[in-house]
């Protein structure tokens, strides 16, 4: 198993690395946050300067997780030594893939983004057991290094997720859709149901706490995601607006609601059943000449990889 080397020990950082050592992997790690680096400590994870933590990745060619928010990547990355392996869990992966390439282009990278998460933040709020049963994004951009792959992989199911392979540009379209406009929609009907005043909150129940939930995440974190996948939120904001135009035009011509409430029944019954799916189990080779386009083909069918061993990879439909 190759040693870890975590750089951000706040919520998700702190989880892959608590995930990391709970599969028996040797874990260090860096932080900007004496809090959090106090936090580790307690919890018995070396922590020590970025230079020195980089440093020792470099020389035991440890995977280096970049888990810091997307305007701190750039730092990180002048400071890694170059062959170091890299991966990231940065919720965009276009911005940083093109950050490697123009900053950081001799390190060896692979880009990652598991979908977990909560509204709390820092080492506290993270647990070995965040990323069971999540779906692990793992970027197959045509750059990607082969050998390196299988090292991103293995750590993404080593912490109990599953891995949907994807490109970085279809990665950032699709979390445009089901995680950054949620948040951009949680912060608006938040503040809808506030300006409600004191009655409207003090009724507030399910619907309303679901809905905003994700609005009590610090807002920095919440803008540095959405504000650095800016084109693909903008086409599904733009989404959005058109069907609520719609949903209103409807709502003062005839008073009816129907073919916005039945589309949004029929969608989340479209989520209920790709979580529900067992799929069909099959092997591919990593190693085969066609192994990225046909891993390519899996995430956009919504497939996952759940096992590996060696380069042989066990994949399921969707």
């Amino acid at each position: 198993m190759r040693d870890v080397c975590v750089v951000g020990l706040g919520l998700i950082g702190g989880s892959v690395a608590r995930a990391a050592r709970a599969a028996g992997r040797e874990v260090w790690g860096a932080t900007a946050s004496p809090a959090d680096a106090e936090a580790a400590r307690g919890d018995g994870v070396e922590v020590s300067d970025l230079a020195a933590a980089l440093d020792r990745a470099a020389r035991s060619d440890a995977l280096v997780v970049v888990a810091v928010p997307l305007p701190a990547v750039e730092e990180v990355l002048r400071a890694v030594p170059a062959g170091t392996r890299v991966t990231d869990v940065v919720s965009v992966k276009g911005p940083v893939a093109d950050l490697v390439r123009r900053v950081a282009p001799g390190v060896r990278y692979v880009g990652g983004h598991p979908m977990a998460g909560t509204s709390a933040s820092g080492w506290a709020a993270g647990r070995a057991d965040l990323f069971r049963d999540a779906a692990w994004v793992v970027a197959l951009d045509d750059d990607a290094s082969p050998d390196l792959l299988l090292d991103v992989i293995a750590l993404a199911l080593d912490t109990g997720a599953h891995v949907v392979p994807t490109t970085s540009a279809e990665h950032d379209a699709a979390v445009a859709r089901i995680s950054h406009l949620p948040h951009l929609l949680a912060a608006v009907l938040a503040s809808v149901g506030a300006d409600g005043g004191a009655l409207a909150l003090s009724l507030a129940a399910g619907s309303f706490g679901d809905g905003t939930r994700v609005a009590g995440t610090r807002p920095e974190l919440v803008r540095a995601m959405c504000e650095g996948n800016r084109t693909a939120l903008l086409d599904a904001v733009d989404d959005a607006l058109g069907r609520l135009g719609a949903a209103r035009g409807s709502l003062a011509s005839t008073g009816g609601l129907a073919k916005t409430i039945d589309a949004g029944h029929a969608a989340r019954g479209s989520l209920d059943a790709i979580r529900s799916s067992t799929g069909t189990p099959f092997d591919l080779d990593l190693t085969a000449p066609d192994a990225l386009e046909r891993l390519r083909a899996l995430g956009r069918e919504g497939g996952r990889v759940t096992s590996l061993e060696g380069a042989t990879l066990r994949a399921r439909t969707s």
